[in-house]
């Protein structure tokens, strides 16, 4: 195990890192920008190191000053979190010329991986189906409504590199595929450096299925069963649930196989998610894997009882899983509300600001992951999610009884926030009802 490592991020999950170090007994850096010179979960930190300005390209993005930080702080590792250089492919392969392990897979998997273009192939070599759509990235217009044409409307225009929403299109006809077409290539062009897109047939009505994978560098890997991330705005996940609700026992052990066929592909070591489509009629299709550790992790945590982060760092120190497929086991039903601030009567716009009320919930069966404080000023040049509320009970009724009254117990003002836009879906008849898809949000509200 290390003894010392960097966590290369901030906020909710630079405090979990933190506190899975201190379990595990290693020592935590934190890294910070003078916009997050103020946040208390630096003095948890065994060392705290400002890293530049609040803007993310000199400061969070910035390779060069977060290097220095781990030189300077003479660590071990470097834990990514998620989001900013998480699959950073060439921050992966600088930590590795420095000497400085990297919290993660290796550069080669994420190359693999990172690339949906590339993942989409694997999955076919594993007899993973994927969505219909093109095999690799089309740069033309014309060759790509003759696609468009052939795979049948609608169809979605996505982006090779990244995800998130951004340079993700629909299109359901000729007219709209052209203007799709190139506003697609231009996001994903500012977003990733690379405009890079290609086409899928789009499923109707699907949900997203994902499943959590962890591998170690003796090629042992197994699942730790899925989440079912349907409840999305802008492609933007909002509410996840483990198990997903509508899977069998059968179409589940299918699902969570092929995602353990693609990573053992792949060569991958660490922490993953393999995402699938689930159409109507129960069919799974691949459609990429994020190589690092999810927001919606504690989901998972919940109803296997297995720290995920912690497996993270002792991986990445070389241990070996210890764990066979059926040393897994799932219990009782979780599910998690992402918290931002963001006003759901103003189309979710980005509401930073400082926070005069903070009441926190509780009770058995609640958990709350945050970084924010009753006099926390959120910052607008960050991500707006400011907390994580998660619950887990035997059943999926009593899991939103539990949601519905913490999210009525949660107080966070003045400032707007998707609390009540959380507990106006858990409350939705057709959410009770688990009859939901991925355009539920965009459809009820």
């Amino acid at each position: 195990m290390f003894s010392r490592i960097l966590i290369a991020n901030r906020g909710e999950i630079a405090l979990r890192i933190i506190r899975a170090c201190h379990e595990l007994g290693v020592e935590a850096v934190a890294v910070y920008s003078e916009a997050d010179k103020d946040a208390a979960y630096l003095h948890l930190a065994d060392e705290a190191i400002c890293i530049g300005p609040a803007s993310p390209a000199e400061s969070y993005l910035n390779i060069p000053r977060i290097i220095s930080a781990a030189e300077i702080a003479d660590v071990d590792a470097i834990h990514p979190g998620y989001g900013f250089l998480a699959e950073n492919i060439n921050f992966a392969e600088i930590c590795r010329d420095c000497g400085i392990v990297f919290i993660g897979p290796a550069p080669e998997a994420m190359r693999l991986l990172g690339d949906k273009i590339e993942a989409r192939k694997l999955a076919q070599k594993v007899r993973v189906k994927v969505v219909p759509g093109s095999e690799g990235a089309i740069e033309s217009e014309s060759e790509a409504l003759k696609l468009a044409n052939k795979i049948g409307y609608p169809v979605m225009i996505k982006a090779a590199a990244g995800g998130g929403g951004r340079g993700m299109r629909i299109a359901h006809n000729d007219m709209s595929f052209r203007a799709a077409f190139a506003s697609a290539q231009t996001e994903a062009e500012a977003a990733f450096g690379d405009s890079n897109v290609y086409l899928e047939k789009l499923v109707v009505e699907p949900r997203h299925v994902e499943v959590q994978v962890m591998a170690d560098k003796s090629g042992n890997a197994v699942h730790f069963f899925e989440r079912d991330c349907s409840i999305q705005r802008r492609h933007q996940k909002m509410i996840e649930e483990s198990p997903c609700p509508v899977l069998n026992e059968r179409t589940r052990e299918e699902l969570c196989d092929a995602a353990l066929r693609i990573i053992r592909k792949a060569k991958y070591v660490n922490a993953a998610t393999v995402e699938f489509l689930l159409d109507k009629d129960k069919n799974f299709y691949f459609i990429e894997a994020n190589t690092r550790i999810q927001v919606e992790h504690p989901v998972t945590e919940m109803v296997t009882g297995h720290d995920l982060i912690k497996w993270q760092l002792k991986i990445a120190g070389g241990d070996k899983l210890g764990l066979s497929q059926r040393d897994i086991k799932h219990s009782g039903v979780a599910i998690e509300c992402r918290i931002n601030a963001e006003d759901p009567a103003e189309n979710f716009a980005p509401c930073p600001g400082t926070i005069t009320r903070y009441i926190a919930p509780g009770g058995p069966g609640v958990r709350v992951d945050t970084h924010v404080f009753q006099g926390w000023t959120v910052s607008a040049s960050y991500d707006s999610m400011i907390a994580k509320l998660i619950v887990h009970q035997e059943s999926r009724a009593e899991a939103i009884a539990t949601m519905r009254r913490a999210l009525s117990e949660f107080v966070i003002e003045p400032i707007k926030t998707t609390i009540p836009a959380c507990l106006a879906i858990l409350s939705h008849n057709l959410f009770v009802k688990n009859k939901v898809d991925t355009g539920f949000v965009e459809r009820n509200f």
